[in-house]
């Protein structure tokens, strides 16, 4: 059963970088054909795709956050990070990882969710 798990800080001042982990178990992030997601959700509003990196590294993002987002892997830990920089506390959401198999179809129907977790940011 692969599972997920998101860690990080739960409060970042304003301009600073955002900073979080998904750890991946149960299988491998380079599984072939695996794409691995970064979403967030508003308070009151709905999900919103953030970026993603593949098996092979490859990293594609979100054009209204591409300027500020970036997603790297550590192979050997089998996670993932997704880094957010110069945040505002519109950036202030709960952030899930996510992956599978493939593009999830339909929309945010990935094979597998972290749990989520809380970031304000707050000065």
């Amino acid at each position: 059963q692969v599972q997920l798990q998101e860690s990080g800080p739960g409060l970042v001042k304003p301009s600073q970088t955002l900073s979080l982990t998904c750890t991946v178990s149960g299988g491998s992030i380079t599984t072939n054909y695996a794409y691995w997601d970064w979403i967030r959700q508003p308070p009151g509003k709905g999900l919103e795709w953030i970026g993603y990196i593949t098996y092979i590294g490859y990293t594609y993002y979100s054009p209204s956050l591409e300027s500020r987002t970036s997603i790297s892997r550590d192979t050997s830990k089998n996670q993932f990070t997704l880094q957010l920089s110069s945040v505002t506390p519109e950036d202030t959401a709960v952030y899930y990882c996510a992956g599978g198999k493939g593009r999830p179809a339909p929309e945010n129907a990935y094979d597998y969710w972290g749990q989520g977790t809380q970031v304000t940011v707050s000065s």
